[in-house]
Order: C-alpha cells, then sequence, then structure tokens
C-alpha cells in the first residue's frame, strides 16, 4: 500500500512555502503527498508537488459580526465534512498543517479518525487557528526556541525550524555581495506575499531626500501591488533609479542572494529564508497585528543583530533617507548583519520537520492528545 501524507494549508505563500518544502522531502523519502488548501494556491502554489490537490472549504471566523462568525462557522464545518470523507478514501499515515483556518477543517477531522497530526507554525508566536488545535494534535512543531500562546502545547512541542524551498538553500551558497567604495548598493523592497502600499508610498520620497551622489548608487528590485507599479516606476524615473518593479517575483530568493540590504515586512517565511540566505534587514512588522505576530519575529532577526526593527508609525521618509546615507558610508556595517542573520539560519530545518512527520506517523507519542 502506498504510504501517503496529506499537507494542509492555506493558500497564501507564507503557508504554502514551508509545506512546498516539505513536500519535496517527503517524496524523496519515498512518500505521496497530497495537498489539502483554499482557491488562493492557484497563484503560490503553481511548484507544488502533490500527487493530488484537494480544495476545502473554510473561512476565518470574526468576533466582531455574528453574521460572519456564524457564517464562517458553517464554511468550517462543511469543510470538516468534505476533509472526512477525503481521509477515509486516502487513508494517509499523517496530516500535518501549516497554519491559517483552512488548515482546521481537515486536522480536525484527522484527529477524530485517529489519524496522527502535527501543526506547524512558523511564527514567534502561535497563530489563532494552530491554538485551537494545539491540544488535540499529536506534535506541535515551531520554527523559533521561545514561541507566545503555546502553553497548550505542552510536551508536544519540538523546534524544527521553519522549512525553506530549494531555491532557499541554493541561494545560501552564494556570498554576500561585496560593496566597492562607492560603488553599487542593491536594495531588496517587498511585503509579503500581498505586497506592500507602504513601500510604494516610503521609497520613493525617501531616494527623494537623498544626495544625488547616493540616490545614483543605488540599483531596487522592488514588489510593488499591481495598481502601484506605474506610479511608483514614474517616480523613480524621475529620479534616475535604477529599478525593476513587479507584482511578484518567482526568484525571489536569489534576489534577496544579490541584495546588500532588504527592507520588508516580518512574516515567518520572511525572517526564515533572511536567515538562511544570511541578508541584513530593515523590517517593518503589519500594524494592527492582533497577536503582533511579525514583531515577534523580527525580533530573533533583531537579538542576533542581523536586522533592525522599525515599527511602520516610525519609518519615515526622512528617517530611512538618513539610515540608507549611512550605510553607503559604511557598508561594513551590512557585512556584519549579514553574517548574524545567517548565524541563526536553520537550512535543516525541513529534514528535521521530515523526520518528526515520520517519527509520529510510525506512531510516536510526544503527548497526551485529546478528540474532538
Amino acid at each position: 500500500m502506498e504510504k501517503t501524507i496529506l499537507l494542509c494549508a492555506g493558500g497564501t505563500g507564507g503557508h504554502l512555502f514551508p509545506a512546498e518544502a516539505l513536500a519535496y522531502a517527503l517524496k524523496s523519502r519515498g512518500w505521496s503527498v497530497h495537498l489539502a488548501t483554499d482557491h488562493r494556491a492557484e497563484t503560490y502554489g503553481q511548484n507544488f508537488p502533490a500527487d493530488e490537490t484537494h480544495i476545502i472549504r473554510s473561512a476565518t471566523p470574526s468576533v466582531k459580526s455574528p453574521k460572519v462568525f456564524l457564517a464562517a462557522a458553517l464554511s468550517l464545518w462543511h469543510g470538516y465534512r468534505q476533509s472526512k470523507a477525503m481521509l477515509k478514501r486516502l487513508r494517509p499515515a499523517a496530516v500535518v498543517g501549516f497554519g491559517g483556518y483552512p488548515t482546521v477543517p481537515p486536522l480536525m477531522a484527522a484527529v477524530r479518525l485517529r489519524i496522527p497530526t502535527i501543526a506547524h507554525d512558523a511564527n514567534a508566536v502561535l497563530g489563532r487557528a494552530n491554538r485551537l488545535l494545539a491540544s488535540r494534535v499529536s506534535a506541535v512543531a515551531t520554527s523559533f526556541p521561545e514561541v507566545g500562546h503555546a502553553n497548550a502545547a505542552g510536551a508536544k512541542i519540538v523546534q524544527t525550524g521553519n522549512p525553506v524551498r530549494q531555491m532557499v538553500i541554493d541561494a545560501s551558497r552564494v556570498p554576500y555581495p561585496r560593496i566597492a567604495a562607492d560603488g553599487s548598493l542593491n536594495l531588496v523592497i517587498f511585503g509579503g506575499s500581498q505586497g506592500a502600499r507602504f513601500f510604494s508610498d516610503l521609497l520613493p520620497e525617501a531616494l527623494a531626500k537623498l544626495d544625488p551622489s547616493a540616490r545614483a548608487r543605488l540599483s531596487i528590485v522592488q514588489q510593488c501591488r499591481p495598481e502601484d507599479i506605474d506610479r511608483v516606476r514614474a517616480a523613480y524615473a524621475k529620479l534616475g533609479v535604477t529599478a525593476e518593479l513587479a507584482p511578484f517575483f518567482t526568484d525571489m530568493p536569489a534576489r534577496i542572494a544579490e541584495s546588500h540590504l532588504v527592507i520588508s515586512r516580518s512574516g515567518a517565511s520572511t525572517v526564515c529564508e533572511l536567515a538562511v540566505i544570511g541578508r541584513p534587514a530593515i523590517m517593518v512588522p503589519l500594524p494592527g497585528a492582533i497577536d503582533q505576530d511579525q514583531s515577534a519575529n523580527a525580533l530573533v532577526l533583531a537579538k542576533a543583530g542581523g536586522g533592525w526593527v522599525v515599527p511602520q508609525a516610525e519609518l519615515t521618509a526622512d528617517r530611512l533617507s538618513r539610515e540608507l546615507t549611512a550605510f553607503l558610508a559604511e557598508p561594513g556595517r551590512l557585512a556584519q548583519a549579514a553574517a548574524a542573520a545567517k548565524s541563526v539560519g536553520r537550512p535543516d530545518a525541513v529534514e528535521r520537520l521530515a523526520d518528526l512527520v515520520e517519527r509520529v506517523a510510525g506512531g510516536e507519542r510526544l503527548g497526551a492528545s485529546t478528540g474532538v
């Protein structure tokens, strides 16, 4: 009988990319891999090596609106029933979730059917969906040694690191590029899989405040939302700045490897990839997050000396202009931060997680599990 593992992930890059890395690792070990996800995977799951992809109904509950909450609960219930039927057909050896509410129906169904389960959380704060699942699953895998809101998992927590894609491992072999005196400084700017209008507004204004000789030394790769590209391109052209803009770069790890400095949000995948590749970053956590998970992620890299955390409200055009001027004057600071970032990278995370999956699939119990 074919050995099967079901991976579950929400359809964003932050959820799908670690699952994709694990899928390749498991397939190299002889496992058949299926994916349960939502419709968004059409954008970010194009390279996912699943033997079959299952679109599961789900929704994110909101306590602010009883109507939305009830509609979400109904959708999750339908997803649960859909997942039970799928699992009875597939009979996987284990089910692994990577966070987000689309993972709740299949993991709950797997617990009900007594199939071994793992919830992986990429962030330094356990997400709400994984908090709901933590007491029920067989194991909780984490990216960082200390994770907030993880009390419910107890002895079932195993730190594996956050799996990164093969293209990130390949990029990690590229040495930090030397910055020659008066040479070019390569900047990569992105805001996660959804982009960030904040950076499209901030960067042109900050660069306009630079001394023209400093501005001429910048080479930019920037992710912009489609509706922002034309105005950002026009602003850079007016300033004489060399820039490559796109809504999404499929080769982002290679772009990061070519950079001297990254300016970005601080989602878990972003922080982990920066650490594995070894590139310094000015990290701007997404404001307004309930659990402040991006701030917690960024602090892991910042405490190691591999980057700087700046709240969005504090990163003005004047401040960014001053920071870039200082880095151009003392590029050695960036090289030191790059080495510090790489010191906390976990390039072996995918193999560690694959080992845990095989242990749990083989019946190892890391702690008591409750039913649904």
